[in-house]
């Protein structure tokens, strides 16, 4: 698979296909809006929508840090979806996980829905903090629209990208690349996509889940 390498800031970072963003000198996997336990959410509700998308995040996740060697892992906000999420087999499939990735380090920027769902648990290990939360040149964060002082690494938006002709259309996730924040697609398996609109010096990048495209 195929990423597109951006500099920002002054630092090199790989937009990867999988939806996510590596920093190659932190050895950071950076994952917006991953929302654990959405499809739990749902079926309490009475909607019979799949089984199974914690184990397909979990394995993607899996799979990004293997390919690149992450030593840590931060989510831009929305780690879990609802209080649904605690349900019983969505917490043992993330604790397993961690069982098995204990040298990992995690960090959790606070988003909207995880103050609705409450903070995963303590077992699993991860650090807490809330936006903006500041590394290096970046300030990670849930919302892009913040004045953070450093270079913006955000979320919640979800976007996605629609590439036309004549005939046929097609919507893609898309990282949203300006000149003080980026917008990182969402990587959860169930999460869906909010259309965006390029604004004055933005670069969009959308991605087929194969590899990264720029949109001219």
């Amino acid at each position: 698979m195929t990423g597109s390498v951006v500099e920002v800031a002054g630092e090199r970072l790989l937009l990867l296909p999988e939806k996510a963003v590596y920093w190659p000198a932190e050895k950071m996997l950076i994952i917006a809006d991953i929302h654990f336990g959405k499809a739990a959410s749902f079926r309490a509700q009475g909607i019979p929508v799949p089984r199974g998308t914690t184990t397909e995040n979990l394995l993607g996740l899996d799979a990004l840090i293997d390919a690149h060697g992450a030593r840590h892992v931060v989510f831009l906000g929305d780690f879990l979806h609802a209080r649904a999420a605690h349900a019983s087999s969505t917490q043992q499939a993330m604790l397993a996980w961690r069982e098995r990735r204990r040298d990992l380090r995690l960090t959790l920027v606070r988003g909207n829905h995880d103050k609705h769902a409450g903070d995963p648990a303590a077992t699993l290990g991860i650090e807490l903090v809330d936006e903006p939360h500041m590394v290096g040149p970046f300030a990670f964060c849930h919302h892009p629209d913040l004045d953070t002082g450093g270079y913006a690494l955000a979320g919640h938006v979800h976007p996605a990208w629609v590439l036309a002709t004549r005939f046929d259309s097609l919507r893609l996730p898309c990282f949203v690349v300006g000149s003080e924040r980026m917008i990182l697609p969402s990587f959860g398996s169930f999460t869906g996509g909010h259309v965006v609109t390029r604004e004055a010096g933005d670069a969009i990048f959308v991605t087929s889940g194969e590899a990264v495209h720029s949109v001219r």
